[in-house]
């Protein structure tokens, strides 16, 4: 069945219309003619499975990645940067129901600082789009930059001399399973983690990566397709560093940084620019992103964050940058007296504010929040219950995530409708 693509939905999947079916085809773009094949049922969503673009449209471009359409990571390198940003930008507008601009990522190649790649028997690389079982073998991404060729290689020279089990995803066994590499964007500093089944890995392993600032391995120690463990060794730097401005932030294999440093600079900096007062609550503070560059311009901050790991990450950057923040452990739902804050920043997991948090917040009545949102359509939810009380001040999109549909949104509200 042939078709042609006449928008791009949610998702950045081409939509066509194939007498009453409408179906939805990866890859593609607004004006390409498509012959359908095949096609399956997700959820509601019938999606193409088996297809050709016969006619490309005059709005694509050439893909840098020659893994592109096979590889699970990116979805729109096919289209124009600036057509990326518009599509961002329409689809939060759409979904938030007023106008919002997309600041574009000041680098939209090696702008990544963190890649997970999938050691398996399948091949050493990103998980092929649609399966959970498969792998497309790389030896290197552009998202992240010429450092992943360095590593692939060298993990490739380690298991061909070594020649250790790999892991066998429907199975769930082997003993490689993951390496995930990480990069100070801004500080040339390198990290390896190389993450096993329970086993044991020849002492020989850490030479392989003598250029890399830290090398680390963790276990997994569940049937957890997951590429994180427990620390069993690491050789060189506890830590790498990342910079954003005038701030380092210190990076463990097991704690969360913005995955964009470049776009990070900008995240920062907006947040920054919406804070009222003096005093400032950073709810679900992490490592201390917001809370630790807000605190070295004068803003007294306190944060508090689930993870204890990532509360004892923000100290030790806070004390880094002598920056006078203090940060600890405490749920969202259950923090008190928001009323004594000047601003309260809530950068939420993709579920959106916990029911009480909301409770309390229109109970307290701080003047000004500031809300980080990486799902729009849960903010979306939040700012509705939010209207009762609280008016739209400012509103911005950063893109974080070039070549896929993700984009972050930063929204100011203000006591008083």
């Amino acid at each position: 069945m042939r078709g042609t693509v006449e928008r791009l939905d949610d998702e950045g999947f081409g939509v066509v219309k194939l007498g009453r079916k409408e179906i939805h085809v990866p890859f593609t773009a607004p004006g390409d003619g498509v012959e359908v094949r095949k096609w399956r049922r997700k959820k509601r969503t019938l999606v193409a499975t088996d297809f050709e673009v016969t006619e490309p449209s005059p709005v694509r471009t050439e893909p840098r990645c020659p893994y592109f359409g096979t590889c699970g990571g990116c979805l729109l390198q096919h289209l124009p940067y600036d057509e990326q940003v518009r599509f961002k930008s329409d689809r939060l507008s759409r979904i938030l129901g007023f106008n919002v601009d997309v600041i574009p990522s000041p680098v939209i190649y090696g702008h990544r600082n963190r890649i997970d790649v999938v050691v398996s028997t399948k091949g050493i690389g990103f998980r092929r789009r649609g399966t959970w079982w498969d792998a497309v073998d790389i030896d290197y991404c552009p998202v992240f930059g010429e450092s992943s060729k360095k590593v692939l290689r060298s993990l490739r020279e380690f298991i061909e001399d070594f020649k250790p089990s790999l892991y066998d995803i429907r199975r769930n066994e082997g003993f490689l399973r993951y390496v995930v590499i990480r990069e100070g964007k801004f500080t040339g500093e390198l990290m390896v983690n190389l993450v096993t089944s329970e086993g044991n890995l020849p002492e020989e392993f850490p030479y392989y990566f003598d250029y890399a600032t830290s090398v680390y391995w963790s276990v997994n120690r569940t049937p957890s397709d997951v590429s994180y463990g427990d620390v069993e060794r690491f050789w060189g730097s506890e830590f790498i560093r990342e910079r954003l401005g005038d701030v380092t932030y210190l990076v463990h294999p097991n704690s969360f940084f913005q995955t964009n440093s470049y776009a990070a600079v900008t995240l920062v900096e907006e947040v920054s620019e919406l804070v009222d007062g003096e005093r400032v609550l950073d709810l679900y503070s992490g490592v201390g992103t917001f809370g630790v560059h807000l605190a070295r311009r004068g803003f007294k901050v306190e944060g508090v964050e689930v993870n204890p790991f990532a509360v004892e990450m923000a100290n030790k950057n806070a004390e880094l940058n002598n920056a006078e923040a203090t940060f600890r452990v405490g749920r969202d739902r259950d923090v008190e007296n928001l009323s004594e804050y000047d601003t309260v920043i809530v950068d939420p997991p993709r579920a959106g504010l916990h029911p009480k948090l909301i409770r309390k917040i229109l109970k307290d009545r701080p003047q000004s929040i500031v809300y980080v949102s990486c799902n729009p359509r849960t903010l979306a939810d939040n700012l509705r219950e939010l209207s009762e009380t609280y008016r739209l001040e400012a509103a911005v999109g950063l893109d974080m995530f070039p070549h896929t549909p993700h984009v972050e949104t930063v929204v100011k509200l203000k006591l008083g409708v």
